[in-house]
């Protein structure tokens, strides 16, 4: 009988280095979806440690993920308040750091991620080359990439190509 071995979505792939600059994977404990239903997001807030983040934000534990949906890292109990479904086992999470990390997401994202604009904690729901991703600063020289984890291959290719260039100049 086949003995099957639960792999991470970027197993084999990270890290990869180059020139100061590093992608490696997050595995997040948990990721719960919550969309509040209507007329229930200040019950929903008052429920949750960090309450709702504010649009293109990330505050604690909870991610505006979109149009009235937060996603947030841990269990939530939330009943009769939100639609709630678990996302973990759907996402592939990358950390992607270093001096130079704001040119690498230059040459693959068409939203302008530097630190005067774009600060800690702000959230943009994107495109990195062909890719749907949100994409977080978690720092000043450093961002979460999230990317659905069937494309965890082509976002590791993707920031692989744009590294080395930055990395060539």
């Amino acid at each position: 009988m086949a003995k099957l071995i639960a792999l991470t979505p970027f197993a084999g792939l990270l890290p990869v280095i180059h020139g100061g600059i590093e992608a490696s994977e997050v595995l997040p404990q948990r990721l719960m979806s919550v969309a509040p239903y209507a007329g229930q997001e200040k019950a929903v807030a008052a429920k949750l440690d960090d309450g709702l983040a504010k649009v293109n934000r990330r505050k604690g534990a909870v991610t505006w993920f979109g149009h009235g949906v937060w996603l947030v890292a841990g269990d939530v109990a939330l009943d009769g308040l939100a639609a709630v479904t678990d996302q973990s086992d759907a996402w592939a999470v990358v950390q992607i750091a270093g001096t130079g990390v704001e040119d690498v997401l230059a040459r693959l994202v068409p939203v302008d991620l530097r630190r005067g604009l774009f600060r800690n904690n702000h959230v943009a729901k994107t495109m990195l080359g062909h890719l749907s991703v949100t994409i977080i600063r978690t720092g000043s020289h450093a961002f979460e990439i999230m990317v659905m984890r069937s494309m965890a291959q082509t976002l590791v290719h993707d920031l692989d190509v744009a590294m080395r260039g930055v990395a060539a100049r």
